[in-house]
Order: C-alpha cells, then sequence, then structure tokens
C-alpha cells in the first residue's frame, strides 16, 4: 500500500447500550473522519491529520473529550490529551487542562516546544494560551446531561469514579464514551497517533489516566505502528499497552492484528483491563480490536470510502 494513505478513529469502547438511536454517533464519527481525511488528501502529514480528526471528536459533545466532557467529582473538568510523531518519536502531552478549547492542540505545542513531553495543569493552561490555542470559559465543557450524569453518580456511587462508558444503566447518558483518539499513515509513509479525554465521572480532582502518557494511551514510531487506546486507564498504564503493540511487532516480529490482539488478551486481560484501541501498521493496514461490548470508530484507506461502526 505503498503512497497511500489511511487514517482511524474512536470514540470510546465499553458497555455500550443497544437500542437507542445510533445516527448521531455515526455522524459525529464520520465527520471527524472527513477531517482527518481532507488533511492526508491534500498531502499533509499524519500528525496534522490525526490533530485535526482528535480536535473534530473534542468539539462534538457526544462524546468524552472536549465540549461534553465528564465531571471530576468537584464538578469541574480536567482534560487530558497527548500526540506523538512516528517520523521523529517527538511527542507531548497536556493533563488536568481547564480552559482549552482543544486539548490535543495544546499536547501539539508541547511537543513543538520540546522543553517537555507532559505538561499538566495550570502550566499547560499557560502555556496553551501563550502559543495562541484557543482559549474558553471553563463552563464551555459543561453540558447538562453530563452535569445530570454526575450527579447522578455520586448519589449511587458517593466517592467512587466511574468510567463514562461503564454505566449505561443511568438514564442521563445512555450511551458511553472514555476517549477519543486517532492514528494514520499519510502518503509519504509517516506514521502519527493523537488521544484525548475529559476523564471519569466523579474522578478525584488530579487523576490522571493514561490518555496523555506515552506508551501507555498513545505511541507512534515508523518502524512499527501507531496506537491510540481507550478504557480502564489504570489498567493500560500498568500494560504500557500502546507501547506492548510496537514491540510485538518489533521484537517478536508479529503482524499489527495479532499484536494488537494478543496485546489486549496477554497484558491487558489479565490485569481486568477493559477497552480497545485503534492502530494503523507502517504498510497502512488496520486494526482496531476491542475486548469489551462495543467501540466507537471509524477508519479509511485512501481510494476507498470511509466507514463507521460501534458493535462487532
Amino acid at each position: 500500500m505503498a503512497a497511500s494513505y489511511a487514517l482511524a478513529l474512536h470514540g470510546g469502547a465499553g458497555t455500550i447500550a443497544a437500542g437507542g438511536d445510533e445516527t448521531p454517533y455515526h455522524a459525529g464519527l464520520a465527520a471527524a473522519l472527513e477531517c482527518g481525511e481532507a488533511v492526508l488528501a491534500r498531502g499533509g502529514s499524519a500528525l496534522d491529520a490525526v490533530v485535526a480528526t482528535v480536535a473534530a471528536l473534542e468539539d462534538c459533545p457526544l462524546f468524552n473529550a472536549g465540549r461534553g466532557a465528564v465531571f471530576c467529582a468537584d464538578a469541574r473538568h480536567e482534560l487530558d490529551a497527548g500526540v506523538m510523531d512516528g517520523q521523529t518519536l517527538a511527542a507531548g502531552a497536556v493533563a488536568g487542562v481547564r480552559t482549552v478549547r482543544n486539548p490535543v492542540r495544546a499536547a501539539l505545542q508541547v511537543m513543538r516546544d520540546g522543553r517537555c513531553v507532559l505538561l499538566a495543569g495550570e502550566a499547560a493552561d499557560r502555556m496553551a494560551r501563550a502559543n495562541g490555542v484557543e482559549i474558553v470559559e471553563p463552563s464551555y465543557f459543561s453540558t447538562p446531561a453530563r452535569l445530570a450524569q454526575l450527579r447522578e453518580v455520586q448519589a449511587r456511587h458517593g466517592q467512587t469514579a466511574v468510567l463514562d462508558h461503564d454505566a449505561a444503566e443511568a438514564r442521563h447518558a445512555p450511551h458511553r464514551f472514555g476517549t477519543v483518539g486517532a492514528v494514520a499513515r499519510d502518503r509519504h509513509g509517516h506514521l502519527a497517533a493523537a488521544t484525548s479525554t475529559g476523564g471519569m465521572t466523579n474522578k478525584m480532582p488530579g487523576r490522571v489516566g493514561d490518555t496523555p502518557i506515552v506508551g501507555a494511551g498513545v505511541y507512534a514510531n515508523d518502524a512499527s505502528c501507531a496506537v491510540s487506546c481507550t478504557g480502564t486507564g489504570e489498567h493500560f498504564i500498568r500494560a504500557c499497552l500502546a507501547h506492548d503493540v510496537h514491540a510485538r511487532m518489533v521484537y517478536a516480529r508479529q503482524e499489527l492484528a495479532v499484536a494488537a490482539d494478543e496485546a489486549l488478551a496477554q497484558s491487558l486481560a489479565p490485569l481486568g483491563g477493559l477497552g480497545g484501541l485503534v492502530s494503523v501498521g507502517r504498510e497502512g493496514r488496520v486494526a482496531m480490536p476491542f475486548n469489551s461490548r462495543g467501540m466507537y470508530r471509524a477508519w479509511v484507506h485512501e481510494g476507498e470510502a470511509g466507514r463507521t461502526g460501534i458493535f462487532r
């Protein structure tokens, strides 16, 4: 598949409720896919494509990233995002930002600045502002459904944090999403990955999951693959899951699909982890395994029509 592009994205994985109106979610996934594909179709980089894709998902209130993010226990939002460039292995991430409209763009600025990989809290908000990333009032991220979801979780579970996609019985948010992300291969053969999240409903303020951690929730290397993960973040961190897919390809010489499947089955599942990932290999093949009931996803190869999926 030389000189052709590929793009895949996810909008979260988990115990997704069946039987509702899936149309808006398919539309949101397709719109984000179109944003990223437009970059690749005009010869743009994989890095720019995944940032554009994830920014579109952050702007869609159906997903748990950016606008529509879940609330922490203190009824505020803390947003995390990470990006990685497979060509240079440069990476950037932010954690706990409160005023950046698109955290993935702040993560890109951290990567371009180069002084650190992960920047957190108010310092990340300040850096984003100083570099021209759009800033909004914290209320921008809030939606009535998410606030109702927080109150319901607090009433049912007290101080326990709940993964967004693992409380499917709650009437205020029958579909659950944990994270958004994208991976791409551009026409030059370079790979990139990006991941973004609003975290967990009712989580302890300051908690950071796998999303902004290189090798856990996001990883890209032109020698192997680009990976973006979604699921039970603490388990993905302990499994170093995104890097595990890369390692299986490089050291065990596994094909992408085998490496992705076995990483979930052999590294994540024994820890009790649930979720999935989207990945693209250096030849442009895509693998999107998950061990949860469903995963919101979309994918496209150059010259083919884009597709979306939720269940198996």
